[in-house]
């Protein structure tokens, strides 16, 4: 498995306050898996909040992560960082796994209580899930039971975000149709996106990162 860090320093001249610490957990959705890594959505959301400001940006994402190994694999690295604005890119391999939605929400809580206790203040931004039912490696049986599967799981973090107070991505519902529609957004493992893929998430990402933490 793969592992990315980065930090990540965006500078505008006239910025005189301290950088914002911008933490990224997940997955390969976050570690940039299936098309170049600054093409992806760690490096490009955080140049949208480099615009006016300072940005410091480290990325723990994992390919192959799940809720739990954000909880016990990631977050012990964040160490003493006190992020101010968190991307939180899980959900694909516990639809895939079958998690269980309570071992997910009970997980999912932890790492929400985690960072709070780093910087009671700190904006969170969570995805859900992909539509993993869109990937073509996903044999054609399954695909239905994946949709299910997907839909059931983000109901979850939206519920969840509402109960929390952390901002709901909805990378799913605006971007499945797409995938679903044009195979070429796929990488050549036909189950990750592309750089062209992940393109199509950017501004669902950017919008709710801007709604969790205005832009000055």
């Amino acid at each position: 498995m793969k592992s990315f860090l980065l930090t990540l320093l965006l500078a505008m001249p006239a910025a005189a306050q301290p950088a914002l610490q911008y933490l990224v957990l997940g997955d390969s959705t976050a570690a940039g898996e299936g098309g170049r890594y600054e093409e992806g959505i760690a490096v490009l959301t955080a140049a949208r909040l480099g615009e006016g400001r300072k940005v410091t940006m480290t990325n723990l994402a994992v390919s192959g992560a799940q809720v739990r190994d954000v909880l016990v694999e990631q977050l012990p690295r964040v160490k003493d960082l006190r992020p101010d604005l968190v991307l939180l890119s899980v959900g694909a391999n516990d639809v895939t796994h079958l998690t269980p939605v309570r071992s997910m929400r009970r997980d999912l809580r932890a790492v929400i209580a985690q960072l709070r206790e780093r910087n009671p203040e700190v904006a969170i931004v969570i995805t859900g899930s992909p539509d993993m039912g869109s990937p073509p490696r996903i044999p054609r049986l399954l695909r239905g039971l994946a949709s299910c599967r997907t839909k059931q799981v983000n109901r979850m973090f939206v519920a969840e975000a509402a109960a929390l107070g952390l901002t709901f991505a909805p990378i799913a519902e605006v971007t499945g149709p797409m995938f679903r529609q044009d195979r070429s957004l796929f990488a050549a493992d036909r189950f990750h996106p592309n750089e062209r893929g992940y393109a199509t998430w950017v501004p669902v990402l950017n919008a709710a990162l801007a709604k969790a933490l205005p832009l000055p």
